[in-house]
């Protein structure tokens, strides 16, 4: 294998420099000032990111404060009951049937998620060919794009009415059906990191794997998806945060019914999650109110849901990352 002389120059040219050896004091100076300017407008940008984060922290706790310390927590966490807009003493603000129906859609959406989105994420990294790869995995990210209100829109006008009809339910909006969509909008974000760690395992290690006698199946099943395990948790996380965070598929799909389901395992219930109560409340509340500052405590508690589950998909992203760079 020949390659290429570093020297270009034909013998006995003289060597032509188009940039000064060394740079003159004002040139090492502005050069300086510039390096400085830029670190200092990307600390900045980084500092308005994070300052932003901490306001909405703090503007939604002010505001749910009035109502915790009036209330309490404990009443506020253990009540099922959720009547804010009865009068006077009337009035109750149990959050514990809006966190069991967050809870239940959320769970029975990484129900139908999780194990689609896996298989999907192996027939992609292991099984398809490179085309088709690059064919269908563009159009499952496309499922991202589309707006929520228009999976709504079908929750309601299609998935509803076919549920009343050939399931028998008395309700077609009901925990099943936000489920059921909630699943399909956490599937890209599932499919795409789950498929980016199973890539990202190597191809050493399949044929390692191989060679010893294994087949495609046990080499996936016994050797690759444990290799990829923390990305495959972290873009599970992720997609329970899609799900959580969701407000129009939830608010259109769910029924609103303030109820914890009895039985428990009754999914054709009508049941409402936080994110629904705060969307369909907060506009026709008065300001000030009690009913007002617990729409903020309920605000809060999801916010905490989420930078909690942020932080454990944070932590496996981490250990992925350290583990894709080992394999290198």
């Amino acid at each position: 294998m020949t390659s290429e002389p570093l020297n270009t120059i034909p013998p006995g040219e003289p060597v032509v420099f188009t940039q000064p050896l060394y740079l003159s004091p004002g040139e090492d100076l502005v050069g300086y000032i510039s390096d400085l300017a830029g670190r200092f407008i990307l600390f900045m940008i980084t500092c308005a990111s994070v300052l932003a984060v901490l306001l909405i922290f703090g503007f939604v706790i002010r505001e749910a404060v009035p109502f915790i310390t009036k209330h309490g927590v404990i009443d506020f966490l253990t009540s099922t009951s959720w009547f804010p807009q009865a009068e006077g003493a009337k009035a109750e603000f149990g959050g514990l049937a809006l966190i069991t129906g967050t809870l239940y859609v959320t769970i029975a959406a990484l129900f139908i998620s999780v194990p689609l989105g896996l298989l999907a994420a192996v027939f992609l990294s292991d099984i398809a060919p490179f085309k088709v790869r690059q064919i269908c995995k563009p159009i499952i990210e496309i499922l991202a794009a589309i707006p929520s209100v228009a999976y709504g829109f079908f929750a309601v006008m299609v998935l509803a009415p076919w549920m009343q009809k050939h399931l028998g339910f008395t309700t077609g909006t009901n925990a099943l059906n936000a489920s059921i969509i909630l699943s399909i909008m956490a599937l890209p974000t599932i499919i795409s990191v789950a498929e980016d760690s199973l890539s990202a395992v190597g191809r050493d290690i399949r044929e390692a794997s191989y060679s010893l006698g294994a087949t495609r199946a046990e080499t996936t099943i016994k050797i690759v998806i444990p290799a990829a395990h923390s990305g495959i948790i972290a873009g599970v996380v992720l997609g329970m945060m899609r799900a959580i965070g969701e407000t129009m598929v939830v608010w259109m799909a769910s029924g609103n019914a303030s109820q914890i389901p009895h039985p428990w395992w009754d999914l054709s219930q009508s049941i409402r999650t936080m994110t629904a109560t705060i969307a369909g409340e907060l506009g026709e509340t008065p300001r000030d109110s009690d009913h007002y500052h617990a729409l903020f405590a309920v605000g809060l508690l999801l916010l905490v849901f989420t930078f909690v589950l942020n932080m454990v998909s944070e932590f496996f992203l981490a250990r992925f990352k350290r583990r894709r760079e080992v394999t290198r």
